[in-house]
């Protein structure tokens, strides 16, 4: 089960995670205009907020400006209720779909890698799909600012299909990657399209339920996807996990994207395109701006960067220092113009609540990444059974979304995120424990299961941060770099950590017999301190997200 992807129990994952525009708004849309703040919330039936709550430091006066979310739509309380409820189902059934994907494709992994000879490579075919996403993602945030999200959408959810078409065929582990690298593709359009989705089509108070409603998706997936992509690897063999997911494609596409195009296409409301090019000429309004076209150019080299790092942490070879520092050299320069200013150091408010986000996604998506792979070879667990030591992960971090998504927990979303935090750090760092024979799994299914819990919290958190941060035509911008962040931590931190296995001996382990119990238990390869650094990385990079998210609330 992944973050980013959810990313994040969010699309992600299996994880979160750049604007112009080309036509006139929609005419479902209409434009916006200043309403006080008390008339607005008198006329919603809504008690006025507290001065300047939830609202940013420029913002906190006595009247400010909104934008009718989901415009055309009755204001209502709930999410299900009549004029959301269509979108609300096609939505949620495109993360169930992910979801899906994600706990069926980690489940099999271990198997899939063994057959095509490529363990030593093992965290490329993670970082592969979080390398490719990062492109999709800057182009997914322009194209949604620019047309409204329908367009990446339906172009993504195919991507994402033709990848695991790919992946399912694959022959040899570098064209399995390949199919990784073009799911990422897809995931990264997806998922910031869903996020500008959130943005237009629903008011500011709903938006915790529908992203608790995300985190509910990955329910179902979690308990049943290891058993059945479990018995599917053992019986028929793990490439019909791959080839299976594709054929459910055709229902979250049949359901949401006419419910997307009559709520949230188009540009911006009120944003007309002169204004997203700062010209007044038609071709200019026609075609990508200047800084539209530079973001394009960064995110190529960001992508580049990161692959370039993510095949030096595999190699561990003289001859990788030379990617390795070209890799850097690409990334970081383009990371710092693509990310908020002020990212790296944490400057509080939206550049904070950024960085918490690939904090958090990046650690404990590693962490989860190689849970699989170590109870399949120093447990003997059948990769049935090491799936599903994941399953009750996906109850907790929809709880853990839920808990966040009541009304009476808004003013106190950044407490919750740290205490996230705090719950992500303990679960990481406690799992190399069932490394121990004398430690009961069940022990690892408990730790992850707290962890999962505090990913709710946070994940969830920082989402609902970042569009209250953000105007409605940086929504996509925005989101991009959210999610940019997820799956750059992502690619960064299973570099690191894929060297650190391969150095201390992971290249050699064995998946042992599929079918577990006392055989695969003697097949079973130990090299516990590969994972034991493994782990150490990840629960270090958690525990410095707890200080992080001290800084999300802005200064007075």
């Amino acid at each position: 089960m992944t973050a980013s992807g959810d990313g994040a129990r969010e699309p992600g994952g299996v994880k979160d995670p750049a604007p112009v525009r080309t036509t006139a708004p929609s005419s479902d849309l209409p434009v916006p205009v200043p309403v006080p703040a008390d008339a607005a919330d008198a006329a919603a039936g809504l008690p006025p907020p507290p001065s300047g709550a939830g609202l940013p430091r420029t913002q906190s006066g006595a009247s400010r400006p909104r934008t009718q979310s989901g415009a055309g739509l009755p204001r209502t309380q709930s999410v299900l209720g009549r004029g959301y409820l269509a979108l609300t189902l096609g939505i949620v059934s495109v993360v169930f779909l992910i979801a899906f994907e994600a706990t069926a494709v980690g489940t099999a992994m271990p198997v899939a890698a063994g057959e095509l000879d490529g363990v030593s490579v093992y965290a490329f075919a993670f970082s592969a799909l979080f390398t490719t996403s990062l492109l999709g993602m800057v182009v997914s945030g322009q194209w949604s600012d620019r047309s409204g999200p329908l367009p990446p959408l339906a172009w993504g959810i195919g991507s994402f299909a033709a990848g695991l078409l790919l992946s399912g065929t694959a022959t040899t582990m570098g064209i399995f990657v390949a199919g990784r690298a073009v799911q990422g593709i897809g995931g990264g359009l997806v998922i910031v399209a869903l996020y500008v989705t959130v943005s237009r089509a629903y008011p500011e108070r709903l938006r915790p339920t529908v992203l608790a409603c995300f985190a509910a998706a990955w329910v179902v997936p979690a308990v049943v996807g290891p058993l059945i992509a479990g018995s599917v690897t053992q019986h028929l063999g793990w490439r019909w996990v791959f080839l299976g997911v594709p054929l459910l494609v055709t229902v979250p596409l049949a359901v949401m994207l006419p419910a997307v195009r009559r709520t949230a296409s188009g540009p911006p409301p009120g944003d007309s395109a002169a204004g997203s090019t700062g010209s007044t000429d038609p071709k200019d309004r026609r075609g990508k701006s200047p800084a539209d076209r530079r973001r394009l150019r960064f995110a190529v080299v960001l992508a580049a960067g990161a692959g370039l790092l993510q095949y030096a942490g595999q190699e561990l070879t003289l001859s990788a220092v030379l990617p390795a520092v070209a890799g850097a050299a690409l990334l970081v320069p383009a990371a710092l113009r693509l990310l908020p200013r002020g990212t790296y150091r944490a400057a509080r408010g939206l550049p904070a609540v950024v960085l918490l986000r690939g904090i958090a996604a990046g650690g404990f998506v590693v962490a989860e990444s190689f849970v699989p792979l170590m109870l399949v070879s120093q447990r003997g667990l059948s990769v049935t059974m090491a799936g599903l030591t994941l399953a009750a992960g996906g109850a907790t971090w929809a709880l853990g979304s839920f808990t966040q998504s009541r009304q009476r927990m808004a003013p106190y979303r950044e407490r919750l995120a740290r205490a996230g935090m705090v719950l992500v750090t303990a679960g990481v760092a406690c799992t190399p424990a069932a490394l121990a024979q004398s430690v009961p799994v069940w022990t690892l299914a408990v730790a992850m299961a707290v962890g999962c819990y505090g990913m709710g919290l946070v994940i969830s958190s920082t989402s609902v941060l970042l569009l209250q941060l953000s105007a409605p035509e940086e929504a996509g911008k925005n989101s991009a770099a959210l999610q940019m962040s997820d799956s750059l931590s992502n690619v960064v931190l299973l570099a690191a950590t894929g060297a650190a296995f391969a150095l201390c001996g992971g290249g050699s382990v064995s998946v042992g017999v599929a079918g577990g119990g006392a055989a695969g238990a003697a097949a079973s390869d130990g090299r516990p301190l590969a994972f034991v650094a493994v782990y150490a990385i990840a629960a270090s990079v958690c525990a410095l997200g707890v200080a992080v998210a001290g800084r999300l609330r802005e200064r007075a």
